[in-house]
């Protein structure tokens, strides 16, 4: 907007002094005013590069150089000075951002003719903030505030934590902070633009503690108030700084000033549920923790947090700390609906105990905040585990019900790398064959599926078909049956055959000649024959005079029919580790501590049968 030439630079209806804004430029070096807003890393030649904050991007194409004080991205297009870089970034007027630069490097102004407006500026709403925010700090000390202190240090913040995080405290008589206002020549249409008074010309906050929500670069857009008092009428816990021309709730995160720098240099974010949150992660070492106001995670929240990350952000964290009850569970839910917003990987950091990083820190100190976030799991895991606890996984069907009800979210894991792993953890939890697993998991949908066709098959009993004669993965229920059909005598032991069960034959046939061998008594003098007239099916009865005759891979001993009952019985007893092993993968190990110790010693002693029945099968 120059004027004559380039004298002067007009400004709404006056025109700033040219040598004023050459000062503006000189102090304000590009690369100080951007950083706040992009991690910008050296590229060469006196350049920086990073990733643009005015269009999204995985690749930097966001040039800045800082010795001629300019920017451009050649991926959108958009470039300038750092007069236009604060006018786009906070969508400001020319003359608001040329202001803006001025008060923050300490340049003053001169006009060449007075310089009148017939709107609000967004600077005079940042002044009124600043001013807002040092009058509640100083009432945070005075004799009405006592319930706000008594807040914070029972909640484990001291008078130093209050500064740092400049914490306050709204007076009680609902007027105060608009007089104060007014008295430093503020008009009433600025403060209600500034969403710090109500149309009636009381004070927006009354009677509440208030934290002041900065942007990157330290300015205070708006604040965050907390209910102190019971008599306290206005509906809501916290309530917010209405929507204005800076502050939108969609736009800013608490703690953003603070946590900026250290998520641009560990390219990870810690995103917490409230303003005592950020403060008890901050104070416990967690430097990155910042919280949404007011509103869910969203996208634009993703979008500032991966220009901070810079070209990093492919590799940093988001964490999430959710509550581990319902409202939880729905948030981390929605989180992840939205997972592809993000460039970073998602994670979940949930206490077992359901307390919150400021409670914890309370109860279990700082170290304990810090555990919280080191034991983070991936968001998905989270998710996952939270659609499993929704079946009753001791079931086989409850099994396959649950993989099919993973299926969306195994497809919309964003890093196919990990694909393959997600499916055999899952099968392993489910206790699924990884064939079946993955079948579930990635296969379309059924109803889209066309029936496969009709195939000649041997004859069924009870829906199974019968065994094939040369099926290896059947060698040792077949051999065990023939044994026990042609020599009988080899079992009797202690334990009727050798403790062998039902359940230890996994094919439908073999279990069903088993069970009437078990119903048929220890009467050996017409056995094969007592065996086939109990027999009720036409095919069993085929299937036991096959394995009377059929000689058996291994001699006839009492050995070979002690081996050959603990392999079955060892397969068996792998099945049911996988079970526990399972079980005990989803179950948790503090908040049912009984519940495990139990499940876990079921464990052990599955272990301790399993190499007994190995040495046996070993002959040792």
């Amino acid at each position: 907007m120059l004027e004559g030439g380039g004298t002067r630079l007009a400004c709404m209806t006056g025109f700033i002094n040219d040598e004023d804004l050459d000062e503006v430029r000189s102090r304000a070096r590009i690369d100080d005013v951007v950083s706040p807003y992009v991690t910008l890393k050296p590229s060469g030649a006196g350049t920086m590069k990073g990733l643009c904050p005015f269009h999204d991007e995985k690749t930097p194409s966001f040039q800045v150089t800082p010795g001629r004080g300019l920017y451009y991205c050649f991926g959108c297009g958009k470039g300038g000075d750092t007069v236009s870089f604060v006018q786009e970034i906070n969508n400001l007027s020319f003359r608001e951002a040329v202001e803006f630069l001025a008060d923050k490097y300490g340049v003053r102004l001169r006009y060449t003719e007075e310089a009148k407006s017939d709107g609000i500026s967004r600077v005079r709403l940042l002044e009124a903030n600043a001013i807002a925010t040092e009058f509640f700090m100083d009432h945070l000390g005075t004799t009405p505030a006592k319930p706000g202190r008594e807040f914070l240090t029972q909640r484990g913040f001291d008078q130093e934590a209050a500064q740092k995080f400049s914490v306050g405290f709204a007076p009680r008589g609902g007027k105060e902070l608009a007089a104060h206002l007014k008295s430093r020549g503020f008009r009433d249409e600025e403060i209600l633009e500034a969403g710090l008074m109500r149309s009636g010309g009381w004070d927006f906050f009354q009677s509440r503690l208030i934290w002041p929500i900065r942007d990157a670069g330290q300015a205070v857009l708006g604040f965050g108030a907390r209910r102190i008092f019971d008599d306290d009428r206005m509906p809501g816990k916290y309530i917010n700084t209405p929507e204005t021309p800076i502050y939108r709730k969609s736009h800013v995160l608490y703690g953003l000033d603070l946590a900026r720098t250290a998520i641009g240099t560990s390219s990870q974010a810690v995103i917490v549920e409230g303003y005592t949150d950020v403060m008890a992660c901050h104070l416990s070492g967690i430097g990155v923790a910042v919280a949404s106001c007011g509103t869910a995670f969203g996208a634009d929240h993703a979008k500032m947090l991966q220009r901070l990350m810079g070209d990093r952000a492919s590799s940093g964290e988001v964490i999430f700390t959710f509550d581990g009850d319902d409202a939880g569970r729905n948030a981390a839910l929605k989180v992840f609906k939205e997972d592809s917003l993000f460039i970073a990987s998602t994670w979940a950091a949930i206490e077992p105990s359901g307390l919150d990083p400021c409670d914890l820190r309370l109860q279990k100190g700082d170290q304990a905040v810090r555990d919280l976030i080191a034991r983070k799991i991936p968001l998905y895991i989270f998710v996952r585990d939270n659609i499993l606890a929704q079946y009753d996984l001791s079931h086989p069907d409850a099994r396959l019900a649950a993989a099919r009800a993973c299926a969306p979210l195994m497809k919309s894991i964003r890093d196919q790398s990990k694909v393959n792993i997600y499916i055999e953890e899952l099968a392993f939890l489910l206790s699924l064959d990884p064939r079946i697993a993955r079948r579930e998991l990635l296969s379309t949908p059924k109803s889209s599926q066309q029936p496969p066709p009709m195939k000649e098959s041997a004859p069924t009993v009870s829906g199974a078909t019968l065994p094939a004669p040369g099926d290896r993965s059947l060698v040792a229920e077949r051999d065990t049956l023939k044994m026990i059909l042609q020599s009988p005598t080899l079992f009797d032991g202690e334990e009727p055959w050798y403790c062998l069960q039902e359940r230890d034959f996994t094919h439908g046939a073999y279990r069903a000649l088993f069970r009437t061998i078990l119903a048929a008594g220890s009467d050996y003098s017409r056995w094969t024959s007592t065996i086939i007239e109990r027999l009720t099916h036409e095919d069993l009865k085929d299937l036991a005079l096959q394995l009377s005759v059929e000689p058996p891979l291994t001699e006839l001993s009492e050995r070979h029919a002690r081996e050959y009952a603990a392999k079955l019985t060892l397969v068996s007893i792998e099945r049911d580790l996988v079970d526990v092993k399972s079980k005990l993968q989803r179950m948790n190990p503090i908040t049912d501590e009984q519940a495990y110790q139990g499940v876990f010693k079921e464990m052990i002693d599955l272990e301790v049968r399993r190499k007994e029945l190995k040495i046996l099968i070993s002959g040792d």
